[in-house]
């Protein structure tokens, strides 16, 4: 079976290529969904959380709340790099449980949505990584606009990951999404041609 790495800084559209190649029907293992398994309610992960930062970072029903603590750990490195230690193991071990249910179902390929495969050198366990990009302008006004961040948060946001042409020379294929949704799913079609060519 082939793993296939997909990622891409924040709002670069990874998200959309992701539904795109699940509408294929190619398995696709989220680690966003895998971070917030982590730190639900009862889990360790929600109880490290709410040691380290409090109910500050709580919402009223209990759950993290997400932008709060983003608004603490985007703009500290060093809290990021503990909210990091806190939710990367468990992450890495319900993703290590699915791809290896998907080869023991017979899968032939499976996806890997990371967005931060470089950063955690988690390429290294990947047969091919898939980057998604889009320049850094386009990517802070669909932060401004789709989620309601200010322009100094959505920069924040976009400094603290991996510069993209450092992800660009370390990628396999490179979706350029700065256009159509059409144009987008065009440039799929071509990368996966190379990726999976038996489908």
């Amino acid at each position: 079976m082939r793993v296939i790495g997909l990622t891409g800084n924040i709002a670069s559209g990874k998200s959309t290529v992701a539904r795109l190649l699940a509408d294929r029907g190619v398995p696709i293992i989220d680690a966003d969904v895998l971070a917030r398994e982590a730190v639900a309610p009862a889990t360790p992960g929600h109880a490290a959380i709410t040691a380290r930062w409090g109910a500050a970072v709580l919402a009223a029903d209990g759950t993290i709340d997400r932008a709060a603590l983003r608004h603490i750990v985007f703009a500290n490195p060093d809290e990021r790099a503990a909210l990091n230690a806190i939710v990367h193991p468990e992450v890495a071990r319900r993703r290590h449980d699915l791809v290896e249910a998907a080869r023991a179902r017979g899968e032939r390929i499976v996806v890997c949505d990371i967005p931060l495969l470089f950063e955690t050198g988690l390429e290294r366990e990947c047969d091919a990584v898939l980057l998604v990009d889009a320049p850094e302008e386009l990517r802070r006004d669909r932060l401004v606009r789709d989620r309601a961040l200010s322009a100094e948060e959505a920069t924040a946001m976009i400094r603290a990951q991996l510069p993209a042409e450092q992800q660009r020379a370390r990628a396999d294929c490179v979706l350029q999404n700065a256009g159509t949704l059409e144009e987008l799913r065009n440039q799929l079609d071509r990368a996966w041609a190379q990726i999976d060519p038996k489908t």
